[in-house]
This record gives structure tokens, C-alpha cells and sequence, in this order.
């Protein structure tokens, strides 16, 4: 199991959560990245990190339109920031007691818990089947084909069989068949990688 941690929870439901962070522990998460929140008693979600925003504060504001800001006061800014960077998990599914569900959570994480961020192992044993591909398809308000090509490379690296990412390609050319906009958008940015 990874151990590295990428925040608490801000608030959740069982299909989205978001995730608080200070800047410096930053260069760990990034887009479309497996993480997971234990729940207890043999349970964990798992979610895709599907947006990361850092919202302004008072300073920030006023140190932009202030001419001749010394890089201390900039890095003091940015290292000691009391605003925290937040991140937008999908969740795509859950485990109980070693077995992977591609269904919503039977309930969210809770308010402060720790939150993870996936090694390899994880990402190879979540991934192992594709169910969870419908809750990417099927997200609000959310970049589907970037989250899925940020997803895709990232797990690819995490599986011994590399034809994973064909697989996983076939897998959502056959979900979208009907869909030819959405296909387009999505094949479009697994181009890219």
C-alpha cells in the first residue's frame, strides 16, 4: 500500500470529493492520478484527481497588481500559504477486504481524513478490469478525454503487460461507440500520449 499522503479531505460525497493540501506537498498529486481513502474497517475509496485549483486569498490579490514585489515576499507567499491547494477526486470505485468493486462507495471518506496517492502495485491491482471507465464517461463538468489519457499513461507504467493501454483504449472506443463527439474528444487526447 503507498504510504505517501497528498492531503485530508475538505468535503465529500460518495460520487466526488475534494482534497486540501498546503503548497508544498504540491509535487506530488498530479491530474488524473489513482488515490485512495481508507475508510476502516477493511474498505477504501479509490478516486481519479480529475482538477487541481488554488484559489486566491486577499494577499494574492494585492501582491499582483504591486509594482517591484521582492522574490521573499513571493516565496514567502507561496511556501507559508494558509489557502490550500485543492483537488477534485472522481470516485471510480472501492475495496473490501482485498476485493475491488467498480461501483460507488457505500459511503464517502470523511472530513479530514488522510488521503493517498496510489504506488504501483495499487494502480496495477485496481486497474486490472476497466468497469471503472463508466464513472470517467459519465463525470459532470469534467475534462473526460485529458482525465483519461492522464489516467491511462499513468497506469500503463504501473502494469507488467504492456498492452495494457491498448487494451484500455479498445475498452473505451467499445463504451463510447454511440457517442462519436465524446470518441473524437477522447481518442483525440489519447493521441497525445
Amino acid at each position: 500500500m503507498a504510504t505517501e499522503i497528498i492531503g485530508h479531505l475538505l468535503s465529500a460525497g460518495t460520487s466526488q470529493f475534494t482534497v486540501g493540501c498546503s503548497v508544498s506537498q504540491l509535487n506530488v498529486p498530479s491530474f488524473g492520478a489513482l488515490v485512495r481513502a481508507p475508510l476502516g474497517e477493511g474498505c477504501q475509496v479509490y478516486g481519479l484527481i480529475h482538477d487541481i485549483h488554488i484559489d486566491d486569498d486577499g494577499l494574492v490579490r494585492q501582491l499582483v497588481t504591486a509594482d517591484n514585489v521582492s522574490e521573499e515576499v513571493m516565496r514567502d507567499n507561496r511556501e507559508r500559504r494558509i489557502v490550500p491547494v485543492e483537488m477534485s477526486v472522481l470516485a471510480v470505485g472501492y475495496e473490501q477486504d482485498g476485493k475491488i468493486y467498480h461501483l460507488l462507495p457505500p459511503r464517502p471518506p470523511l472530513s479530514l481524513d488522510v488521503i493517498y496517492l496510489c504506488d504501483d502495485k495499487d494502480v496495477a491491482h485496481f486497474t486490472e478490469r476497466f468497469g471503472y471507465f463508466r464513472h470517467i464517461l459519465n463525470g459532470k463538468d469534467i475534462p473526460i478525454g485529458e482525465v483519461l489519457a492522464a489516467h491511462i499513461q499513468q497506469a500503463q507504467a504501473a502494469h507488467k503487460d504492456k498492452s495494457w493501454k491498448e487494451k484500455a483504449t479498445q475498452e473505451v472506443i467499445t463504451l463510447l461507440r454511440d457517442d462519436y463527439p465524446t470518441l473524437m474528444a477522447v481518442l483525440g487526447a489519447l493521441g497525445e500520449i
